[in-house]
């Protein structure tokens, strides 16, 4: 059972894990004695709002005690969704500081996360907003949201989906005005899926970057799925497009266990955000649990060292580095060294921006593969390509030639909030058969998000 489905089950019965916290804390207040049948518990109440006072042996309920049992109260009364609960916590505090802290430390205690979770969390939250200069809770509640969503394993929780719908939904703007507004107005003019019809179509689709291989390519698959549905109702076509476009984008099984540490080798061309891209990775896997390492194997930019280090240092995970100009396969041989000796969880290599054109530059990337394996057996586990949607079809060009060089096991995406032709999503995916895992909406950590090919398909349809 999942650790979400875990917290409803306890949160909805008669001992449920924020009344056990609410007895500790009565515990630490020096309570002695149970409420009577003439004064009830509050706690267990399920309209009020207000709690009653408790029995002290040495003095009246602190102003302390007064809010924990109010928001314990509250907590239970809330939908069991997180960002009800983070409502409830963050009430009444417009600023981050003790008030906040101490709150988020009762609402990792009332959810059974043990308390050296809850310190770690929050001296890490702590440092990043006092690194970024945020105060007002409105400026860092969306981070916060997610940290925990990722901390507390609570991001296949409905309410966190449905963020991330809307986070896709707003990323893809551009491109759904560029290709649905184009769609409508091909539907309102066409009465049968006609040749007309589908040559307006595939100019559609050529425009918004789709390309023409992969238009052609789409073009039969849908009117195979109008043949085998048996219609020509330009009414139909939507529900047909998304169907094809989920099938798409459906990633095949594989086996996810690796023998640790986990090694990800990151390759790209300079200006795709890999970068940025890998800061994040090491993010998301950090407040998941892991123990992460980042190897900078960009040695042809003392620019591209710097750049890991500081973010390394303001995420608070391993850097392992040498010299400018030195071999970038030794980098990641040392790297692998450390990572087995001391524990790590995670290795990110990092790889130059090569000239995708520069044959013995994709050489040297299949020698950092020859030599991570040789050091580690089964590594790297998954390349990883980072491609920029604004490039379009240079992005499919990129595509083929890595693939070709080093064998490409998935692809994120990045700046898809930036163009107007996103269908270069698809095109990626159909002519190279490669999964898109991430997607890039946004410059802050929450913005690199899942990707989901069912909810682009619906998003981009809507």
């Amino acid at each position: 059972m999942g650790f979400f489905s875990r917290l409803k089950k306890a949160w909805g019965s008669s001992e449920d894990i924020a009344q056990q916290a609410l007895d500790e804390y009565r515990q630490e207040q020096g309570v002695t004695a149970e409420p009577t049948a003439a004064q009830p518990d509050p706690a267990l109440e399920t309209t009020a709002v207000e709690t009653a006072p408790v029995t002290r042996t040495d003095a009246a309920p602190t102003a302390e005690a007064e809010w924990q049992q109010s928001l314990t109260l509250s907590l239970r009364q809330a939908e069991p969704k997180l960002s009800e609960w983070l409502n409830l916590i963050v009430e009444g505090v417009d600023e981050k500081g003790p008030a906040l802290w101490e709150r988020l430390a009762f609402l990792f205690k009332a959810l059974g996360a043990p308390e050296s979770e809850a310190k770690e969390f929050i001296a890490k939250f702590e440092a990043w907003l006092d690194d970024m200069g945020y105060v007002a809770v409105v400026e860092f509640k969306s981070e916060l949201q997610f940290r925990l969503a990722l901390a507390l394993d609570l991001e296949d929780e409905e309410d966190e989906r449905d963020r991330l719908f809307l986070k896709l939904s707003e990323g893809i703007s551009k491109t759904r005005e560029q290709i649905t507004k184009r769609i409508d107005s091909l539907l309102s003019t066409h009465s049968s899926l006609n040749d007309d019809f589908w040559d307006e179509f595939e100019e559609i689709l050529i425009m918004a970057d789709v390309g023409m291989e992969a238009a052609t390519q789409l073009m039969e698959n849908l009117k195979a799925r109008a043949r085998k549905a048996g219609t020509d109702n330009p009414d139909d076509f939507k529900d047909i497009l998304r169907d094809e476009l989920e099938e798409i984008f459906k990633v095949p099984p594989r086996i996810e266990v690796v023998n640790p540490p986990e090694v990800l080798m990151m390759v790209g061309v300079n200006g795709v955000g890999k970068t940025t891209t890998i800061a994040k990775l090491a993010y998301r896997a950090q407040m998941q649990g892991r123990k992460v390492l980042i190897a900078a194997g960009d040695t042809f930019r003392a620019a591209a060292i710097d750049q890991l280090k500081v973010w390394a240092d303001r995420l608070g995970v391993g850097f392992f580095a040498k010299a400018e100009g030195s071999d970038p396969a030794a980098v990641a041989f040392e790297a692998m060294d450390k990572a087995k000796s001391e524990g790590y969880d995670l290795l990110i290599i990092d790889t130059a921006g090569r000239l995708h054109t520069k044959v013995n530059l994709m050489e040297e990337l299949t020698k950092i593969q020859r030599v991570v394996g040789k050091k580690h057996e089964g590594a790297p586990h998954r390349s990883i390509l980072v491609i920029d949607a604004t490039t379009g079809q240079n992005a499919l060009s990129q595509t083929a030639l890595f693939n070709k060089a080093v064998g490409v096991d998935e692809i994120i995406l990045t700046k898809l909030d930036g163009t107007a032709k996103g269908g270069v999503v698809v095109a990626v995916t159909l002519q190279n058969k490669l999964p898109i895992t991430f997607v890039g909406l946004g410059e802050k950590m929450e913005d690199l998000r899942p990707f989901n090919g069912q909810d682009f398909a619906k998003a981009l349809l809507t």
